[in-house]
């Protein structure tokens, strides 16, 4: 072998490993790119991706034509480094091109490339796309043969080739990406959508207002009465009945009265007049569903019953929403009222607080799945109304009875565990 042609093969050597880096680069950057960005920037007319998104159509074949041309290259680099090895060396060139180009090979046509690509999957796939599409139609007889042998293969195993539902996200899934968006959505844009995604675990029964806290107009009133809370009320509907809220005559808008009650004009029969039929729904009835039903039925408020039929509570568009976006407004009545900070870091709550409003305005993570109310709460763990002070520990929190009244826990003494006070350590606990 002279040495025009020792030269020629050095060259044709260097060429082929870049060849094989090229296709290494060229599989892990089709492989790794962002699936859901992919199809963004298809629809947003960028070629690169289409190009790359219609090779990702038939995966089998992407690969086929990869594979084909990596292996091609490969093999004939081994040929020739084999050949060089034994015309430098002799017999042990054989050992010595084996192990030498299996490391070259190695560094320069697999590791760094992949590597690469993975950290930059559109920068390299976008560009080798052009050359992909071409070599695909060229190998396309050998890349259909050995695609139809392997998914013949792949049938054997029970696996349907064509199943692409992998490409689906779960519930689950989809929350991961949203939190995981990064910079690409701000914090309140995440929330929201986590807020939707939500609505699907949620039921009306979470986030009713409880009928004793219902604020109603009670038909056995006096006039004089009725006005005084119309006057005083910061909704804008409310449940109208007789005696009894399970007697709803209707649902009246404070719109349809304001004229009336501005001129001293209100009466009993004109509040019966301006009434709307209420609305009744159930209350294991998803969040998503129900939103979907105030759309269709054109309403804002709905009274809520259990399966006796009995009204338990109401909700309204709003406080689904607010499932969503987060409150509209500041809860000064769960603030003021229900929730009175103390000094030590430790929170006076009322026993008919929502853990889920206390969870929400204090960061805490009390159980929320299974009783509605803190005074619930208690009850539940302690497995009796208690008759006297109690002291207990629900998880990381210590919890001091300051109140029983009516057969309910009304005031109760919360703090979280690393916040509890040497001197104010509970004496028992459940």
């Amino acid at each position: 072998m002279n040495e025009s042609h020792t030269g020629a093969l050095l060259i044709l050597l260097v060429i082929l490993i870049m060849l094989s880096a090229f296709f290494s680069s060229s599989e892990t950057s089709m492989m790794s790119l962002n699936r859901y960005r992919l199809k963004h920037l298809t629809k947003q007319g960028h070629k690169g991706a289409g190009r790359a998104s219609r090779l990702l159509e038939r995966p089998d074949r992407l690969l086929g034509t990869i594979l084909v041309g990596n292996n091609i290259v490969n093999i004939l680099a081994a040929s020739i480094a084999t050949v060089l090895a034994v015309h430098f060396w002799g017999e042990a060139g054989i050992a010595i091109a084996t192990f030498g180009l299996t490391i070259i090979i190695l560094i320069f046509g697999e590791i760094t490339p992949k590597t690469l690509a993975a950290l930059r999957p559109e920068r390299i796939a976008y560009p080798v796309s052009i050359v992909l599409l071409v070599l695909q139609k060229l190998l396309y007889p050998v890349v259909w043969a050995c695609g139809a042998i392997s998914n013949m293969l792949l049938r054997l195993l029970g696996v349907n080739p064509g199943d692409h539902s992998g490409d689906q996200l779960s519930t689950e899934e989809l929350r991961t990406v949203v939190r995981e968006a990064g910079l690409g959505i701000t914090r309140n844009r995440q929330n929201m959508l986590l807020g939707i995604l939500d609505l699907e675990k949620m039921t009306v029964n979470d986030i009713m207002v409880p009928r004793n806290e219902t604020i109603g107009i009670d038909l056995d009133d006096d006039i004089a009465s009725i006005s005084t809370l119309l006057r005083n009320c910061r909704h804008t509907r409310l449940p109208v009945f007789r005696g009894d809220i399970n007697q709803v005559s209707g649902i009246v808008h404070m719109r349809a009265i304001a004229r009336l009650l501005s001129r001293g004009e209100l009466t009993h029969e004109a509040l019966i007049e301006a009434c709307k039929e209420p609305y009744f729904i159930p209350e294991s009835t998803p969040l998503h569903t129900q939103l979907i039903n105030f759309q269709k039925q054109k309403r804002r408020i709905a009274m809520v019953v259990d399966e006796y039929g009995d009204v338990i509570g109401l909700v309204t568009l709003e406080d689904i929403l607010e499932e969503i976006v987060g409150e509209f407004t500041t809860d000064l009545l769960l603030t003021n009222q229900d929730i009175h900070p103390q000094d030590d870091g430790s929170h006076v709550i009322d026993g008919s607080a929502a853990i889920r409003d206390i969870n929400r305005h204090l960061l805490w993570k009390l159980p929320a799945d299974g009783p509605k109310t803190l005074n619930g709460l208690i009850t539940e763990q302690l497995e009796s109304i208690p008759d006297t002070s109690v002291c207990l520990s629900i998880g990381n929190y210590r919890m001091e009875i300051l109140q029983i009244k009516d057969n309910m826990v009304k005031s109760v003494r919360v703090w979280p565990r690393k916040l509890s006070p040497a001197q104010n350590e509970p004496s028992a606990s459940n």
